[in-house]
């Protein structure tokens, strides 16, 4: 999962528009969480360039997240100073190595298909209703605000009460133009030449943005005024640039408090981590698998030089992970690139980049919000039954409102308890043998009587670990009943079996096919 130039023109587009997501985010989250604009900054660049190239994830993108803002402005308050802190996000990142030390990255195979699917919809539901009131122009609460309760003292539904209260004009229009393009340029310029494909239409509506702000003279009521821009620290010279740079507190390494917060830190974070490499992985158009074990220490390397120079914590985070995946990202280029667009934009211009109406930012999140949520995602969940579609809908109805960690939880209770009615046996196990007597790699793989998403870890490393050229005879005649989960590991499978030139020959009470296109069929 190297950076490659094979597809560096896609993923350098889809470079850009993270980035124009990333920036909002970073400002927004650092405020939320009572921590240095500049430190949320900091934090997106080490989760694009330096977690970007040592994780395992082809299109996942680090930076803060929003997850931990109540967690971080609580810490900060509770330890005394930001500098105490971020020692305890040093330690927090000493943590996750360990845990990725400890392989306890294999908890992210346990998360049921279904409970993934129902997070991004929330989180595509929660973008759409979080960003309309920006796109009018009221921006009281921070960009990248995922809970149902917010800061300002309103709610998700409640905002919109308080919209034509500081309704602008000028958002609005912009909103509309912005989005006109976004639509535009997807559905109907990319389709009639590359040019299209290369450019990004969210580049294109920035710069629309810039012109429409530098051209609306302030006496126009559809002049959009500078709490309605992004807001990019600007220093004078080098030395106020430096000093935005916050070194911890090592004095004090025996806090007791200290040590608690890096722990609560570490948990946290490792779990939104894994929630969205699960997350990820699923909007992967080459259905890559992530080592969760290197995507901990991953991380974990990120916390620790984010809190050695003044940065909030990171995580790997599904909005901007989202973001990629939908623009064409390929590779890890695109996650590295957009972090050195952030630090290139915040040195070189950032003067510039206060010019950005948030209402052009908002009209770009709104269309990954939709396409996280389409509804077509609902259809295709409840056409697969009450054991995929009730944990999806409890996951979705429990993400917006509450919060990712709760509706996650009330989605996996949800899981397990269909799973205990579904499933009385404990027959769940695969077997698998190696046939050396034949040339080559030989493999007889025979799934059991039962198998639930609880056995999706076992059944995606071993079919990981085939090496390439491998002849492989999966034997489904004893298997009554198969969760949904082990189906799509096996239908996302057939895409790296070819990939990696192996073999596949099924054999089912229904026959024996050579390669198979499609497993669904096979079983009822």
């Amino acid at each position: 999962m190297n950076p490659s130039f094979k597809h560096v023109g896609k993923d350098l587009s889809a470079s850009i528009v993270v980035f124009f997501v990333a920036l909002p985010l970073c400002l927004g989250i650092a405020l939320a969480s009572g921590a240095p604009l500049f430190s949320g900054l900091i934090a997106g660049i080490i989760g694009g360039v330096v977690v970007g190239m040592i994780s395992g994830s082809a299109i996942g993108v680090s930076g803060p997240a929003a997850g931990l803002a109540v967690i971080v402005l609580t810490a900060i308050g509770t330890l005394g100073s930001f500098e105490n802190f971020l020692l305890a996000v040093i330690l927090a990142g000493v943590i996750q190595i360990v845990l990725g030390v400890l392989k306890a990255g294999v908890i992210g195979y346990y998360f049921p298909s279904a409970v993934i699917k129902g997070m991004l919809a929330a989180i595509g539901i929660i973008i759409v209703l979080k960003q309309i009131p920006h796109a009018f122009g009221h921006d009281s609460d921070f960009e990248g605000d995922e809970n149902f309760l917010q800061p300002d003292g309103e709610n998700t539904f409640t905002a919109f009460s308080s919209i034509m209260n500081s309704i602008s004009e000028g958002a609005i229009t912009l909103s509309i133009i912005s989005l006109g393009i976004l639509i535009l340029w997807e559905k109907v310029l990319s389709k009639k030449h590359r040019v299209f494909q290369l450019v990004p239409g969210p580049l294109v509506a920035v710069v629309v943005g810039l012109i429409f702000q530098g051209f609306i003279p302030e006496s126009s009521i559809f002049f959009i005024q500078a709490s309605h821009l992004v807001n990019v620290p600007v220093p004078e010279n080098l030395d106020m640039f430096i000093g935005q740079f916050t070194l911890p507190n090592f004095g004090a390494i025996t806090s007791v408090e200290v040590w608690t917060v890096a722990v609560t830190l570490a948990v946290v974070a490792s779990l939104e981590t894994l929630l969205s490499v699960e997350a990820t992985d699923k909007l992967d158009s080459e259905k890559r698998v992530t080592p969760t074990n290197r995507e901990l220490f991953a991380q974990g390397t990120g916390n620790i030089l984010s809190g050695l120079i003044g940065g909030i914590p990171v995580t790997q985070v599904i909005v901007r992970s989202s973001a990629n995946a939908q623009s064409g990202g390929k590779t890890k280029l695109s996650t590295i690139s957009h972090g050195l667009l952030l630090l290139l934009s915040i040195i070189l211009i950032p003067s510039l980049l206060n010019k950005i109406p948030l209402a052009v930012l908002a009209a770009v999140l709104l269309m990954v919000g939709y396409k996280l949520a389409n509804p077509e995602l609902f259809m295709r969940m409840f056409k697969l039954g009450r054991s995929q579609f009730l944990p999806f809908i409890v996951t979705v109805i429990g993400v917006v409102f509450t919060d990712i960690l709760v509706g996650i939880g009330l989605g996996m209770a949800i899981s397990l308890m269909v799973i205990l009615i579904e499933n009385y046996k404990n027959s769940h196990f695969m077997h698998i043998v190696k046939d050396e007597a034949k040339s080559g790699n030989h493999v007889y793989m025979t799934l059991s009587e039962e198998l639930s998403f609880l056995n999706k870890g076992a059944i995606q490393r071993e079919l990981s670990n085939l090496p390439e050229g491998t002849y492989l005879e999966l034997d489904v005649r004893k298997t009554i009943h198969l969760n949904y989960d082990i189906i799509e590991i096996l239908e996302d499978f057939v895409a790296q079996a070819k990939n990696r030139n192996i073999h596949v020959k099924l054999i089912s009470d229904k026959g024996v096919v050579e390669n198979p296109e499609s497993y669904s069929a096979f079983f009822g």
